[in-house]
């Protein structure tokens, strides 16, 4: 079964060769479910460096759950400029994080009820929730809501302390990368589809800020773990990317 959805507990639920969606609430004191048998797979990078579409398919391909937690950030971020809050009110954000009326549903995001699976994705939000990311105590508050993610039959999930701070036990973890150009390339194109307006000059100068920003940061900084697999994708397409991820899962007998 695929899970759709979880938050606090509650888990939408599709049952295998069924298309009827089932809320349940989700209880973690089964063996099965014990977090140490878990299997949890890692994908750090930068921006655009694809690790969000690649955990995906990876996850697919394996029949695990998937975990976007750069939408926590997201979503925090959004937030917070919805309630014009001052960016440096450490403690109103975090207040924010902690009670994020949150809901995933069938690949789409809602916010207090309403779908904000597009906004969440501007640059504005984006740049935000870098800049949010750095404070410890609203790292603190989305913790707890990524370890819970852990189910079985296995995790993939993508970020950019997955493997260093959140999951430092996962059976295998990615550190994919890409040259800074190549990603603003990526990052325009994906914004156009969409049809948001993009101009590839302002996006390379805001990745090149951003890298800056999460890799010095003092809470949990963007970095591979000592024993990630680093896959650099500058000359690799999704479906090879996916394989390179596959054929290491194979390396690690998962």
């Amino acid at each position: 079964m695929d899970i759709l959805n979880f938050f606090l507990g509650r888990a939408f639920f599709r049952s295998a060769g069924s298309s009827r969606f089932h809320f349940c609430l989700v209880v973690m004191d089964s063996q099965e479910n014990s977090p140490k048998k878990v299997v949890v797979i890692t994908i750090d990078g930068p921006t655009a460096s694809g690790k969000g579409t690649v955990a995906q398919r990876v996850a697919e391909s394996l029949g695990f759950h998937y975990l976007d937690s750069g939408a926590l950030y997201r979503l925090t971020a959004l937030s917070a400029l919805q309630a014009d809050l001052p960016l440096d009110d450490v403690t109103a954000i975090a207040a924010l994080a902690q009670e994020l009326p949150c809901v995933f549903r069938h690949g789409r995001v809602l916010l207090a009820g309403e779908d904000v699976t597009d906004k969440i994705r501007t640059e504005e939000v984006g740049n935000t929730a870098s800049k949010i990311a750095a404070y410890q105590p609203v790292r603190d508050a989305l913790k707890a809501l990524q370890v819970s993610f852990r189910q079985a039959p296995g995790l993939v999930t993508d970020g950019r302390d997955m493997g260093t701070v959140i999951f430092p036990d996962a059976d295998l973890k990615v550190f994919l990368t890409a040259d800074v150009a190549i990603r603003a390339e990526r990052r325009y194109k994906q914004l156009l589809e969409n049809g948001f307006p993009a101009n590839i000059d302002t996006l390379r100068k805001d990745l090149e800020d951003r890298d800056k920003r999460d890799s010095e940061r003092k809470s949990s900084p963007l970095r591979p773990a000592a024993d990630a697999v680093m896959l650099d994708t500058s000359s690799l397409d999704i479906d090879e990317s996916v394989q390179r991820v596959l054929d290491a899962c194979v390396e690690k007998k998962i």
